[in-house]
């Protein structure tokens, strides 16, 4: 239990950790693909404003379209924007590369300007603008370009501006973040792994003490549950036997089943169990443990029908498995309706690796809620899983808790279903 504790600890902060690198990568990286995207759109803008080209560049932080003549001194000096492109320098208009195609207004190309570019020829620009008019697109990628579109008092203008090196960037970055990440990863795992003992040793500490406490109670209850059986004995012979000696003695059968009970279940959850395991033939094994609770439903008016594939193999501990028969059947006897069914089935999977278990009864008001909550010690739904009023209720809470100890020894799952009015436990033995 301690190593499954440990494994779902681990488990549970590799999960998180991995949510939350993918995350800042993935956020680092939509931030580096947007504002890389965001920087072409920008200078695509630019050229679009000035009519196919990047203009002048003013290091005061201005940009004109043409240079100043000051010939003229009663004609006022032309106005001068504000470059709102923070990235747009003396050098920018050299490292773009782009070309532009023009369009007049029914949609038919008019002129192309390659000058900018070397790796497109004119008549490919004219395809490349064919491709965008006919798309309908203002803006997007094509290739190794991305465009963008504008109007113009003659009709159309697209910029092409090539973008395989901001392309190559994006893919170094994220390549780069990915590894990096994943290094850190597998670190972090490591360290989770090496100190996941320290993390849940208080819990393995309580769980420990808990352990101890069942064992220490148990024999320590073992000596005044026989001095009260002994003296119950003696009164018994002093006088007659009376309706209170036979309740002691009810009470001390009970009290004595519920420590074995409680110190097989301590014992089947130690680390180790002591189990012997050897291949069996597990289709007698569950025959015989079944079967003497034949005449139990019998007597109680119920059936109780035994499906079992002859000649299936099993490696695992024989008593083990027969006292998970003997739980699950008694289990299935004891909360089947009146005058119901209790069937026991022994199959192999479909899968053909496992061999299935199946206890199922008759239950025309199954547990609401969550089932699994039926494998926890002391764990009774008895407005659910009630028989006649006037019929007595015996067990302790904790046979499928050691029912499903006992398959968890053997590395196999055990689940529960209600299902058709049937009630279905079943045991995946690997």
């Amino acid at each position: 239990m301690i190593k499954r504790l440990q494994r779902k600890f681990v488990v549970i902060a590799a999960m998180c950790l991995l949510i939350v690198e993918l995350a800042i990568i993935g956020g680092i990286n939509g931030v580096n693909i947007y504002q890389t995207n965001k920087n072409a759109d920008d200078l695509l803008n630019i050229i679009i404003e000035n009519d196919g080209r990047f203009p002048e560049f003013d290091p005061k932080g201005m940009k004109h379209d043409k240079p100043q003549d000051n010939s003229d001194s009663s004609s006022p000096p032309e106005s001068k924007k504000p470059d709102k492109h923070r990235g747009f320098n003396e050098e920018t208009k050299y490292q773009t590369r782009y070309f532009v195609v023009y369009a007049d207004s029914n949609g038919e190309i008019t002129k192309v300007d390659t000058g900018h570019v070397a790796a497109v020829s004119s008549s490919q620009a004219i395809e490349y603008g064919k491709s965008v008019l006919d798309s309908g697109k203002t803006s997007g990628t094509s290739g190794n370009y991305r465009y963008k579109t504008g109007d113009t008092d003659k009709g159309k203008i697209i910029v092409f501006m090539d973008c395989r090196s901001d392309s190559a960037t994006k893919n170094r970055f994220l390549l780069v973040s990915c590894a990096i990440g994943a290094a850190g990863y597998i670190l972090v795992c490591l360290l989770i792994i090496i100190f996941s003992k320290r993390a849940i040793r208080p819990v393995v500490e309580s769980f420990e003490k808990q352990k101890r406490f069942i064992t220490d109670a148990g024999h320590e209850i073992k000596t005044p549950l026989a001095i009260i059986s002994a003296n119950t004995e003696v009164l018994e012979m002093v006088s007659e036997p009376n309706e209170w000696t036979v309740s002691i003695k009810n009470q001390i059968t009970r009290l004595n089943g519920l420590l074995k009970e409680l110190l097989s279940l301590a014992k089947m959850e130690e680390e180790k169990p002591a189990l012997t395991m050897a291949d069996f033939n597990i289709s007698d094994a569950v025959y015989d443990a079944a079967s003497p609770f034949t005449t139990l439903a019998e007597t109680k008016g119920k059936k109780l029908t035994i499906d079992v594939a002859n000649g299936l193999s099993y490696h695992g501990d024989e008593g083990a498995i027969r006292q998970l028969v003997s739980i699950l059947t008694e289990n299935a006897v004891k909360y089947a309706d009146e005058d119901g069914e209790i069937i026991v089935k022994l199959f192999t999977s479909h899968s053909g690796k496992e061999t299935d278990l199946e206890v199922s009864n008759t239950c025309k008001e199954p547990p609401q809620g969550d089932l699994t909550k039926l494998f926890d010690r002391f764990y009774r739904d008895d407005s659910s899983r009630s028989r006649s009023k006037g019929e007595k209720k015996g067990g302790y809470g904790i046979g499928l808790s050691i029912a499903q100890a006992i398959v968890r020894s053997h590395k196999s799952k055990i689940s529960c279903k209600a299902e058709n009015g049937m009630m279905i436990f079943t045991a995946q033995l690997k």
